[in-house]
């Protein structure tokens, strides 16, 4: 008797987009595109209205594409804490893990990475685009329709409660620092009706990042210890 032959991998050759919710009252919105050719993926990503600094340097926005939970954004539901903040591991269950990490030039982009705060991009406006191998995880997502985009970092000016709270990942940082500000499920474009090119969205719109607790455990003192640096540096 023959042997089963081993279930095909997801293709997830194609185009796919989303625009960027806020979460959390973030003020900000956004757009992502990604393209998908063979292995390799071009990801452009516009955002707008995020929080601008953090301890006097540019806020770092670290951004991820999660994948293996349902495949939303979390609604107000998820706050499950009732402080009125959804955190990261709040949002986990409808968002789930790292499964790309969105990090600018040649920066770790697994999930490893996730918390690389020298690499996301930083400032209230993000403008970025990447082109890179996607990893096999992340390819089964976007084909799956799991996929979604997360940006992270919030307001404390804006979000008091976000401020003088601990984060749940991280607690020599503020709860704001590490909970999503946007959030978008991605899906399939139809044949021809996205361009990628870094032309398109330049108004932007903004991503959010997010993370679940084990893996940002990785980096998390780096992290910390690289943001202080930025801001005595800018001072």
């Amino acid at each position: 008797m023959l042997g089963t032959a081993p279930a095909m991998a997801a293709h997830a050759e194609g185009s796919y987009s989303t625009m960027l919710d806020e979460i959390n009252n973030s003020g900000a919105s956004g757009e992502v595109w990604i393209d998908v050719e063979g292995t390799t993926a071009t990801v452009t990503l516009n955002a707008t209205g995020l929080a601008a600094e953090f301890d006097g340097a540019p806020y770092p926005h670290v951004q991820h594409i999660h994948i293996g939970a349902q495949g939303v954004c979390p609604s107000p539901d998820a706050d499950t804490n009732g402080d009125g903040i959804i955190s990261t591991t709040e949002g986990g269950p409808s968002y789930g893990e790292i499964g790309t990490t969105l990090s600018v030039g040649d920066a770790d982009k697994s999930p490893a990475g996730g918390l690389d705060l020298a690499a996301a991009p930083a400032g209230d406006t993000i403008s970025y685009e990447e082109t890179f191998e996607l990893d096999q995880a992340t390819q089964d997502a976007l084909a799956g329709g799991t996929a979604v985009v997360v940006v992270h970092g919030l307001d404390p000016a804006t979000q008091p409660e976000a401020g003088t709270s601990e984060s749940d990942l991280v607690p020599e940082l503020p709860l704001a620092a590490t909970s999503p500000a946007l959030c978008g499920a991605l899906a399939m474009a139809p044949a021809g009706g996205v361009d990628t090119g870094v032309e398109q969205g330049t108004d932007g719109t903004a991503m959010t990042v997010t993370a679940l607790g084990g893996l940002l455990a990785v980096g998390t003192v780096a992290g910390v210890v690289m943001l202080r640096r930025r801001a005595i540096t800018n001072d």
